[in-house]
């Protein structure tokens, strides 16, 4: 649609967030013809309020005041004259007025109609002589033209004021957001061992997060959660190594924690910022260190990363048994940061031998944690430090080998250190990976000894891999293996048999995924994990690993 101007019109500005239109004379000048527009299905909200207050905040007294008008400008008169004279003409919070884009006849009618209402106040405070009769003859015909427009944006501006006042009247909470996550998945494991009751399997996890702010900087999360899903670990035998019937390997669903339906509190977090380059966080419930810090992978997402627990992140991230402490970001500089926390151990992991004397977050175990981050450009690295005590849980770690839990010879405690990178090479493909490496100290009586683990991991990523939001993973990398041990009697406590002080050969995590984003809310992710040696035994047949997650995201 055109539309031909050559006496009066209409010039568009914006105050603020929302569309403002002012009146301004347009001159007969043969280099503006046409104004090419195309019909609006949406009035804003705040366009409309602030048509209604432009006249008193960004009123232009003077011509002057528009630093992007000028004298030799062909509406320069024009322009002059209605500020002047009618003063209905407002610019942009940048005191420019950007005459030269083009308007729709919805746009022209609202400002149009901005100028009448300024004509009238002049007519009824007796400052008629201020209006030129053929001005007023104008005007009036520019009305009659556009009176279907200006009754169509009257009524958008009612339905969308009574739609507000519902929605006002409706809302959950005036401080509460809620963020719905379900995901479910569908997956098997495929191997000459792979025994009969290793059916498929269809489960879901479903998160409900109350996000609510007091102060627009703070955030106290609430989560709940509940899923169904069945660990797969258990489904698959081996007939070798210690331990033997299954592994922690195939525990690959990253939501793997059965709850057989029933909603739990899965969170319950409070962060605030204490000046600017200071947030703390308060933890009652299940938590750990990649809650709080970067674990610098683009694979760490439970439900739109990669499909297993070993691939998302560094193993050291995730001491068993955390449940509640306190942890802090520190922004040191603008490319240097520093974390750090301090968590008491679960004491519902430990069951019946875990008494109160052993739990609380000083008489029991705890995690203690810290890691520095740098990140400049398409760099960023981090090196973390895990202090852990368990008085039963060991340094178990949410992916690994049975042998390499160091659990079961009484008291452990811990110094994990790992290393952490990912490098943008161009925005479509990022490489990146980790190391780590935990010494553990046993503490029981009779199995006092030394332990030693290693992980590690190379991932490449593609963002965006065929569409805005897709992404591709490909990983590769050896799940935490136990290398060594001081004594016998710390190799038979863990698991292992007479004479053998570590894992007896080594098994490799091969993974691939590939995230499909459907729209906004909906993804769909297949995924192949390819466990070798598992339990890092060469004597077990290698499994391989399907799963089919599907996502949604409110």
């Amino acid at each position: 649609m055109t539309m031909q101007l050559k006496s009066v019109g209409i010039g568009l500005t914006l105050l603020g967030s929302g569309l403002v239109l002012s009146p301004v004379a347009l001159a007969e000048d043969s280099s503006i013809k046409e104004i090419s527009t195309q019909p609006i299905e949406v009035i804003d909200q705040s366009a409309v309020n602030s048509l209604e207050q432009a006249a008193s905040e960004d009123q232009v007294t003077s011509v002057s005041q528009l630093t992007d008008v000028r004298p030799t400008d062909w509406a320069f008169q024009a322009l002059q004259s209605l500020v002047e004279r009618y003063g209905c003409i407002a610019g942009y919070p940048d005191k420019t007025y950007r005459g030269n884009r083009a308007m729709t006849r919805y746009e022209f009618a609202a400002g149009l109609n901005a100028c009448l209402d300024r004509v009238n106040e002049l007519v009824a405070a007796s400052t008629a002589d201020l209006v030129k009769k053929d001005d007023l003859a104008t005007l009036q015909r520019l009305q009659a033209e556009f009176v279907i427009e200006l009754a169509t944006v009257r009524g958008r501006v009612d339905a969308l004021e009574a739609r507000t006042s519902a929605l006002e009247k409706q809302q959950f909470s005036t401080t509460t957001k809620l963020g719905v996550e379900l995901a479910s998945y569908l997956a098997d494991a495929f191997g000459e061992t792979a025994s009969d009751r290793n059916n498929a399997n269809l489960g879901y996890r479903l998160r409900l997060d109350f996000d609510t702010s007091f102060s627009g900087k703070d955030r106290l999360r609430v989560r709940l959660q509940s899923t169904n899903l069945r660990r797969l670990d258990t489904a698959t035998t081996f007939p070798a190594g210690p331990l033997a019937g299954g592994t922690d390997e195939s525990r690959f669903l990253a939501t793997s924690v059965s709850q057989n339906g029933e909603f739990r509190i899965n969170r319950l977090q409070y962060r605030f910022p204490v000046g600017e380059k200071v947030t703390l966080f308060l933890d009652a419930n299940t938590v750990d260190p990649s809650i709080v810090t970067d674990p610098i992978t683009p694979f760490n997402d439970q439900t739109l990363g990669s499909p297993s627990n070993f691939a998302q992140i560094n193993p050291i991230f995730f001491p068993v048994g955390n449940r509640a402490g306190l942890a802090a970001n520190v922004h040191l500089t603008p490319a240097i940061s520093w974390d750090f926390g301090y968590y008491g151990e679960d004491s519902t992991i430990g069951g019946p031998n875990f008494t109160d004397n052993k739990s609380g977050l000083f008489n029991g175990g705890h995690s203690a944690w810290t890691q520095l981050i740098y990140s400049a450009g398409a760099l960023k690295a981090g090196f973390i430090y895990v202090n852990t005590y368990s008085v039963v849980n060991g340094v178990d770690s949410l992916a690994g080998s049975n042998a390499a839990k160091v659990i079961g010879a009484g008291p452990t405690m811990g110094n994990s250190y790992g290393f952490q990178f990912d490098y943008r090479v161009a925005p479509t493909f990022e490489l990146g990976g980790w190391v780590g490496y935990t010494a553990a100290r046993t503490l029981g009586d009779g199995t006092k000894g030394d332990a030693s683990i290693w992980n590690f991991a190379l991932n490449v990523a593609f963002p965006d891999l065929g569409k805005k939001g897709n992404l591709g993973g490909f990983i590769f990398g050896m799940q935490p293996k136990l290398t060594s041990t001081s004594n016998d009697a710390v190799a038979q406590a863990i698991g292992l048999p007479a004479g053998q002080r570590s894992d007896r050969d080594t098994g490799y995590h091969i993974e691939a995924f590939y995230r499909h984003q459907l729209t906004d809310n909906l993804s769909i992710t297949p995924g192949v994990i390819w466990l070798t040696a598992p339990n890092h035994d060469g004597r077990n047949p290698d499994v391989v690993i399907g799963v089919i997650r599907t996502t949604f995201v409110f």
